[in-house]
């Protein structure tokens, strides 16, 4: 938690660390950094973190909030991840959370 807050302070912004709990902080609150206990091992491989960046990005340009758009989009790569995973996690690629990414970020 210290390194992750050390990030947020010495270069803005955000920081997403990954790992079997995602940790995220962003330098424009002073709320305790959050922790997401979604996703799998299966999204391990190339391409989710770009899918990642994405999604937050896209939230970003739709809310103008830096944390409320990195939490959600954590949680929903992280959801979609898990969504993905129920066929097997070994195998998942960045392309399989597409469908479940819509349907998480459209809740009906």
């Amino acid at each position: 938690m210290g390194a992750l807050r050390e990030l947020t302070r010495r270069y803005g912004g955000a920081a997403v660390l990954k790992g079997a709990n995602t940790l995220v902080a962003t330098a424009d609150t002073d709320e305790p950094p959050s922790v997401c206990d979604r996703g799998n091992p299966g999204m391990a491989s190339g391409g989710m973190g770009d899918v990642l960046a994405g999604v937050i990005g896209s939230l970003l340009v739709q809310s103008r909030s830096l944390t409320a758009s990195v939490r959600a989009g954590v949680l929903l790569h992280a959801l979609a991840g898990d969504a993905a995973a129920l066929d097997g996690e070994r195998g998942t690629l960045a392309s399989d959370l597409f469908p479940h990414l819509r349907r998480w970020a459209n809740p009906s």
